[in-house]
């Protein structure tokens, strides 16, 4: 359910994605990563997703000094949020602003992650078009994401962040009854209740007790191994 403005192996000339892919085994610029491991991104370089998912996450490192009671500087841990995905065939940098931190994980095992200077996409003039539409994209969404976060109620907020996520990676999953039905649209990949919580500023208790709250009114489903679905009459393709 991906736009077309975001690109993908399947959409982009293969020469191109081939010599891209070439290039980076011969400098030793790809690697292989097992689920939840860290990628060690770096600020200034580009990174590509070539297979599985990236899942990133912000910190922040808070500080307070206590000038009143104590002089000693009261440290707390910093607290992860889910940012987001980016699929296979999509770019993403990691951006250092203290006292802000951004890191990235493979969310899916055999997740391959390819990388370079941005000057090396010299060598690919129309690559380099993708990529910056392809940024241009995930901005746009995240701007969606603002506004679905932006909601009062942690219910509508829930439930505009599984939207979001659907429209954006959602696979058809097809009816037990009748196979030639698309019974919904799900995430392909499982997402943890904490990592909805932290997403959309809330608990893993209160999300999963909404979670069965949507489940009642059938705004939701799940399948498989718990993946998350949203009926497929719900769902506005992106496109």
């Amino acid at each position: 359910m991906q736009s077309p403005s975001s690109f993908s192996e399947a959409s982009r000339p293969f020469l191109t994605w081939q010599r891209i892919l070439d290039w980076a085994q011969e400098h030793y610029r790809c690697r292989t990563f097992s689920k939840d491991e860290r990628i060690p991104a770096r600020p200034g370089l580009l990174y590509l997703v070539q297979r599985g998912a990236i899942r990133m996450v912000g910190t922040a490192q808070v500080s307070a000094t206590a000038s009143q009671l104590t002089s000693r500087r009261i440290n707390r841990t910093p607290e992860e949020a889910f940012l987001g995905f980016v699929g296979a065939g999509q770019p993403f940098e990691i951006v250092a602003q203290s006292p802000f931190t951004l890191q990235a994980y493979a969310h899916v095992d055999q997740t391959a992650v390819l990388w370079m200077y941005w000057h090396d996409l010299d060598n690919w003039p129309h690559f380099r078009r993708e990529v910056m539409d392809a940024f241009r994209y995930q901005h746009q969404r995240k701007l969606l994401w603002l506004s679905a976060l932006g909601q009062r109620r942690t219910i509508d907020r829930l439930l505009g962040f599984l939207t979001l996520l659907i429209e954006e990676y959602g696979e058809p999953a097809m009816s037990e009854t009748d196979p030639d039905v698309i019974r919904g649209y799900c995430l392909p990949f499982p997402l943890t209740h904490a990592q909805i919580g932290s997403a959309i500023g809330s608990t893993r208790v209160t999300v999963t007790r909404l979670m069965g709250k949507l489940r009642q009114r059938g705004l939701i489903l799940t399948q498989g191994d718990n993946l998350i679905c949203l009926p497929a009459e719900s769902i506005n393709r992106v496109s």
